[in-house]
Parts: C-alpha cells; structure tokens; sequence
C-alpha cells in the first residue's frame, strides 16, 4: 500500500471521535454507513499483512505532521523578501545578524554571497565574511576570497585587513621577502589614498625591523627606507607631518649634510602636500559620514541605499562631483613624468565613488567619460557595464553603452542591448500599473453607483493610461476625467520615457543598418501595449525626411494608422495636422481638421482651432477666416470679438494692436512696485474694466459667464508641439511671470470678463483703494522744503539698475569692520575715555574700530590674523 493511502487512512476519525470533537453530535445520524465499515476494515487488515502496521503514537505523529509541514525560519523568510526587494540595508543588516546568530556555515555563506551580489566591494561586508574563515583549516577559502576581493577594490580598510593576515601567516625570517612584497603591491594600489597612512608607517615599521649581519646589508636596509620615506612624505597622508618628523630624524641620525640637502629637496613637495591635506579633509568630511552604532558586536555594514533624489541627496552628489573635478584638475601638480601615479590616483577615487555612490548613474557617468579621455577604451565600457548591472534602468548609462558599441560597429551588441533594456522598463511598467489599479480600487465607481473601467492600454496601446476616463460618442475621443489620482501622472511620464527608448533604437537601426532594419524596429514597437504615439510620430518623420522615393506617403499612412489607436491623444492629433501642413497638404489637412474636431470637447478642442486658424489667416482668404472665426465664436461665446480679429493681424508674436492701440506696451513699461504704481493700476483697472464690458456687449444672454480652462493635456506638451509646424513664439526672460490659463485678452489673472458683478466688485474695490490712498495723504504732511526736494528728484521710472532692500543694506554698513590699507602693523589706538553711565546704557552704536582686520572672529576669539 502506498503511503498516500496510509496517510488516508490515518486521516479518517472513527465515529466515536466524531462524536468527541463535534459538540453538535447528534446521534446516529453521523454514523457511517456498513458498506464504509467494511472497506475501512478490510484495508487496516491489508496493512498489516503488508507490515506496514503502525502503533496509535506513530498513527498520532503522521496525523499532527500531515496539515502543515514545518514553519519556515525568520532568516528564509527576510531571504525571500530581498530576494525580491534586494535594495534594503537594513534588512540585509539583520539578515547578517541571523545568519552569524544561527552560527551554520552555509547559511552564513549564502547570506554574504547574496549581500554582495547586491552590494559588490563593500569593504565592511568582505571582512566581516573573511573573519569566518581565519581558521587554520579555512585558510584556503580566505585565500580565494581575498584573490576576488582584492582584485577591483580600493578601499583601503581591506588592503589593511589583507596585510594583517599576510603577517599572521608569514612569521618566519625567510618569509620576509613575501611580506614585502604584499606591503608594495597594497601600496601601488592604494598608497595615494590618505587613509593610507597606518600602512606607510606599518611598512617603515617593518623595514626597520629587519636584522642585518653585513654592512652591505645595512646600507640596502636604509636605502630601502629611505625610499619609502621619500615617497610617503609627498602624498597627502593623514599622517604626514609625522612621517615628515620621522624621516628629518632618520636623516640626520645618518649624515647631517645630506640630511640638509633630502630635505630641502623634497620641502615643496611635502608642503604641497600638506596643504592638498587639509583641502582633502574639507572635501571628504561631508561625503563620509561616521558610520551609525552597531546593534550587534560585528560592525554596522555600510550598504547605498537606493536613492530619492531629495534635497540632502542632491547636495551630496554635487558634493562628490565637486570632488571628482578637484581631483581631476591635478592639485599635487604632478608633472608629465608622474602622469601614471595621477591616473592611478583619480582611477582609485572614481572607484570609490561608484562603491559609494553605487545607484546614482551620473557618477558612473562621470567615471565612463574620465576613463575614456584617458585612452582606455575597454576599461571605460566595463564601467558602463558595471553601472548598468547597478542601475539596469538608466537611461543615461544604457544609451552611452549604445553609442559606444555602436562607434566599435558590434551592431548586434547594440540590438541585444536595447532588447534586454527594453525588458526590464517593460516588467516596471507592469508592475507600476498593477499598483495604479489596486490604488484606484476606490476611483472604479461613479456616484450613481455605475461601474466606470479604468482605461488601462490594452492590445497594442489602444486608449489612454489615465484611469477614471470615460468613453466618448465619438471613435477618436477617450476623454480623460478631471479628477485624477496622483499615480496615474507617474503612469503616463514613465510610458513617454519607455517611447524614448523605442525611438533610440529605431535611430540606431536606420542610421547603422538600412530604413529596412528601421521598418522591422518600428514593426515590434507597433506590437508593443506600452508604444506611445511619440513612436509613431518619429518613425512618420524619419521617413518623411530619410525616404526620398515616396517617403511622404508612408509617412501619412504611419500618422493615420497612429490615429486608429490615439485618436484621443490631443497632442498627437495636433502634430498629424502640423505635418500636412507642413507638407503643404491641404486638403487632407482640411479634411483631417474637420474630421476630428468634433471629437473633442470644447475645452480640449482649443489648441486644434487655435492651429487651423492660424494656417487660414496666414494662408487662407478673407472669407474662409471669417467663417472660421464665425465658428469659433460659436464654441466659444466668451472670447471677444477684438481678441480675433487681432490675432488675425498678428505675426511671429508681434501684436501691434494691443501693444499700441490699447496701451499694453506702456502699461508695461509702468513700475509696478514703485510710487506711481497707483496710477498705473488704475489705469490698467480702467482698460480691464473696458474689456469686461466689451465682452459683455458682445456675448449671448442664454451663455453663461463663466471661465473656461484650457486643455491641460495641450499646456504640457505645447512648448514641443508649437517648434517643429507653427511659427516660433517669443522668447521669454527668465524673470517673466509664468504663461496664464487665459488668453492676452483676458487682462489680469485676477479679472473675469464678462461678469458684471466680478465687474462691481472691481469697480467697489477700487473706490475702496482711492479712498486709501485720500485718507494716507491726510495723515502725513512733509515740510516744504523735504517737498521741494522729493519734486526735484527724477521719476522712479527712469531708474534701471538693480533694486536694493534699504534694511539689508543699512545692516551691512552696520556691521561692516573697515581694514586697514596696509599690512604694516599699526600700534594700538589710544584707549578712549569711559563713557558715561547714561551713554553704556543707551542703545547707540559702539565706537568704530579702524585697527587692523582681524579675520571673522575678530581679535577676542583668537581669530587668524591677515
């Protein structure tokens, strides 16, 4: 019998324990029938003529072990978990704790290994896993971790480490040669670090150390020191200056003349040095941190967590870019014959920057760009691929991987490249949409009670992203709703993002391989879900611009097909319209125009009005424009007629109606902020108050006053979609206020045309102000002669140099300390006579100090002299 059916079998309860467990027993209605009896009878006597009859205890343990098997430990549990969510520090922290905890070896290999898979040359890591086998017999094993270890890292704590166990191992004086040996290869990895220092003086130690029998032996032994002196004491070690001491004694306990002449010799080195030192310690204070208190008695284990881009992340990658260029700019001033310690140097600080700074592309970035202006082409492209295995989103990384493969023709490199990158956005994108749909649960449900889809792409990228739309009448439209949760805006900016790539390869195949290769990119980018139409878009006018032989058409037929799945993407309807004209199209423009335009609604629709009467005024005749205008009025009874008729008379941003016919040219030149800002705001008032009114006059009774916002989808892409078909706007200043929802006809934010009690409102608050400004100038007289000179002074709006705050200025001659000219010592002023009581006591300044400048601090708080 199989042990399945024993496991059945011990499963079964007789009746009598049925009727113990179950309180609700009741009576023989739960007793089996004979036919059961029977069979369960006749297989127990099978199964002890099997032998395989067990006790009532045994029956017991296979009852108690069947449900459920053995719970999984704390330590499988947080495995999984980062197996999933790798990037946690501190749960790989306790993680580590669990596993030396438990104390199994596997277990504790495992979790190192799988740390720094995650974390790769995290120093803190590899020596807490080394500690585990420094054990006579796990010699091997650390000999194999250190031979990984070592070979990429720069941290110096490591090396330390290493060199600890090589004197551990190698005891005996014929051994020293080796240890010598392990000291020069550290240094020549990390010797110009300037926690390199212990080891300096570690390896002085151990010269020094050495016995020597001959004279000759005693001369190579100071020799060798000498060397190791001399180069220690130019770089900018924490210990320097006692280096610097140690080698003066040594010196002259040898020969006081050449004593003089070494040290002289290598006075500017050192004191350049020293001086790099102390930049040094400003540079890397704030970019390493004291390391938090450990909760165990193995160290807390440093992991980059992942980055947020806040405020105090910012400032830290500038800080370290500010590093990096320092040391690039070569401040030890090595010369060309050192150029290969420079390198070595700058070499070991990117690398500690990217351990550092692991998840943070443009520091790998950085490194790529320095390692390759260096000559060395295959070592900048395994950067790129170490940032890519730490970011395997990044956009920047993955495209300057591309483009170096690219410019070293490994076409297939690239393709491969593009593929797998494509992937990983692909599976974020789900995984973000997952959260989006489980977020908006809540947003699936009107307030009648109907069930509204959320308007998730499906098919090849049909419809919109944004959840809570709401199908239009018409086939084109998928009008989104206003209110929106939060995540579906992150939702569409990473899908815009996920074209950006679909775009970048369809470059590189058209531009390395042939339009063929382009056409068969742009094939699997149509059967993608994710595809947005900027895809569609591209690849149109890559055809447009790179098929000579009939390129127009194929570029028309990809804009219509791209409008069978986003004909309710406003932007890119409005960048289909642009292309023919554009091409001079313009009767499929036409066609397109009217063919769309009544699948948005009015408030959506404006930008698409906006451009065809553009094109009718520039290009058009006079009655097409007023019939056009006719219809615009229509859809939009509050816009003024004059609002139309000037842009009909208007050209690359030049209005000469409102600038010089009704004043906006020298209402703007009015200072806002100075004393005659209450006439010119009055007269502004006074125009908006005309342009309410006219409005007014001119709007249907049965329209009601209201505002209508412009479409939010077409203010976001506006800037990009004007450029390429319509003509250029103006340039606007950086201290220009932001664009207005309202059109230029509009006047003040604050304004609602059209509205007579907006009007009244208005009108009551200015009186209100001028009976302000009346009650002022009762309040406050000014002698004659103060009046006389006010009147004599020239108009605040001639004035166009830069605008002071009088109190910050008056503070700072307040607090200014006057140097003197010259360095020369000055003898101390004569000591004033004590003031009076009564002066002490007042609030006046105290008497001016015209010695000699003594720093911030001033001469009380030992402040360095200048």
């Amino acid at each position: 019998m199989s042990e399945e059916q024993q496991d059945s079998i011990v499963g079964i309860e007789t009746p009598t324990e049925i009727a113990t467990n179950d309180t609700e027993y009741i009576g023989d209605k739960t007793q089996p029938t004979e036919e059961i009896l029977n069979a369960l009878n006749a297989l127990n006597q099978t199964t002890a003529q099997n032998g395989h009859e067990q006790s009532p205890a045994q029956l017991s343990n296979v009852k108690q072990d069947t449900p459920s098997q053995e719970a999984p430990s704390e330590w499988h549990v947080l495995h999984e978990k980062l197996r999933e969510q790798p990037h946690d520090p501190d749960g790989w922290n306790k993680l580590v704790d669990l596993a030396e905890a438990r104390g199994e070896i596997e277990q504790i290999k495992q979790t190192y290994e799988a740390l720094l898979e995650v974390y790769p040359n995290t120093s803190s890591a590899q020596i807490a896993y080394l500690n585990h086998f420094l054990s006579p017999g796990l010699f091997p094993y650390a000999e194999e971790l250190f031979r990984r270890f070592l070979r990429s890292s720069p941290l110096v704590d490591l090396w330390k480490f290493y060199l600890t166990y090589v004197r551990r191992v190698n005891t005996s004086p014929a051994s020293r040669e080796a240890v010598s040996k392990a000291y020069e290869f550290a240094l020549s990895r990390i010797g110009q670090d300037k926690d390199s220092g212990d080891i300096w003086s570690d390896y002085i130690q151990f010269l020094k150390a050495g016995e020597t029998t001959t004279t000759w032996e005693e001369q190579q032994k100071m020799d060798a020191l000498r060397k190791v002196y001399h180069r220690a004491v130019q770089i900018p070690l924490e210990n320097v200056e006692r280096l610097w001491s140690e080698l003066e004694t040594f010196e002259n306990s040898l020969n006081k003349i050449t004593a003089k002449k070494f040290m002289s010799d290598l006075s500017p080195s050192y004191m350049q040095a020293r001086t790099v030192l102390r930049q040094l310690q400003r540079h890397l204070g704030p970019l390493f941190p004291p390391p938090p208190a450990s909760s165990s008695t193995r160290p807390h284990l440093y992991l980059p967590p992942s980055p947020t881009f806040n405020a105090a992340e910012r400032a830290l990658v500038g800080a370290w870019k500010t590093y990096l260029k320092w040391e690039e700019s070569n401040p030890l001033e090595f010369e060309d014959k050192d150029k290969a310690t420079l390198i070595s140097r700058i070499q070991g600080v990117y690398r500690k920057a990217a351990i550092r700074m692991r998840f943070y592309a443009e520091i790998w970035y950085m490194a790529f760009v320095w390692t390759n202006s260096m000559g060395k082409p295959e070592e900048a492209l395994n950067i790129l691929k170490s940032g890519m295995e730490a970011n395997p989103t990044s956009f920047l990384l993955h495209f300057a991987y591309c483009e170096l493969q690219e410019s070293r023709k490994e076409h297939a490199e690239v393709t491969a490249t593009f593929d797998k990158f494509l992937d990983v956005l692909r599976a974020e994108l789900d995984e973000l949409e997952n959260r989006v749909n489980s977020a908006n649960s809540s947003f699936t449900s009107d307030g009648s009670g109907r069930t509204v889809p959320t308007n998730a792409p499906a098919g090849n990228g049909s419809g919109s992203l944004e959840a809570g739309t709401i199908s239009n009448t018409s086939s084109f439209a998928t009008q989104a709703s206003d209110e929106k949760p939060p995540k579906v805006k992150e939702l569409s900016d990473r899908r815009q993002e996920y074209g950006v790539v679909w775009i970048m390869y369809i470059r590189f195949a058209r531009r390395a391989l042939d339009l063929k290769a382009f056409r068969s990119v742009f094939a699997k980018a149509r059967r993608d879900r994710w595809t947005p139409w900027e895809v569609y878009e591209a690849a149109a006018l890559m055809e447009y611009h790179c098929n000579k032989d009939g390129g127009t058409g194929v570029a028309s037929r990809i804009f219509e097909k791209g409008l069978e799945t986003y004909g309710d993407e406003i932007e890119f309807v409005l960048r289909y319209l642009g292309f023919l004209i554009s091409v001079n199209d313009e009767n499929n423009a036409r066609a397109l125009f009217e063919r769309v335009i009544t699948a948005f609604p009015p408030e959506r629709a404006r930008p698409l009005w906006e451009r065809w009467a553009r094109y009718e005024y520039q290009y058009g005749d006079l009655e097409a424009a007023q019939k056009l205008e006719k219809r615009i009025a229509e859809v939009y009874p509050s816009d003024p007629p004059i609002k139309r008729f000037a842009q009909r008379h208007t050209y690359l941003g030049t209005d000469a109606i409102a600038a010089r016919d009704l004043g906006f040219a020298m209402a703007a030149r009015q200072p806002a902020a100075l004393g005659s800002a209450g006439t010119s705001s009055s007269i502004e008032k006074r125009t908006d108050s005309l342009f309410s009114l006219t409005s007014v006059s001119h709007m249907p009774a049965s329209q009601p006053l209201t505002k209508r916002a412009s479409s939010p989808d077409y203010k976001r892409r506006e800037g990009s979609a004007r450029p390429d078909f319509g003509p250029p706007s103006k340039r606007q200043r950086p201290s220009s206020p932001p664009p207005r929802d309202r059109e230029r006809w509009d006047g003040p934010p604050r304004r609602r045309f059209g509205s007579p009690a907006g009007w009244e409102r208005e009108r009551d608050r200015e009186l209100q102000h001028v009976k302000k400004e009346r009650e002022d100038d009762k309040a406050s007289t000014l002698p004659t002669v103060i009046s006389w000179f006010v009147g004599q002074l020239p108009s605040p709006a001639s004035f166009d140099g830069p605008v002071f705050r009088t109190d910050d200025l008056m503070m700072l001659l307040r607090n200014a300390v006057i140097p003197s000219a010259t360095r020369r010592a000055t003898p101390p002023p004569t000591p004033l006579p004590p003031a009076p009581p009564a002066a002490r006591t007042s609030g006046g300044r105290p008497p001016p100090d015209y010695g000699p400048y003594q720093g911030p601090g001033g001469g009380t708080r030992g402040g360095r002299r200048y």
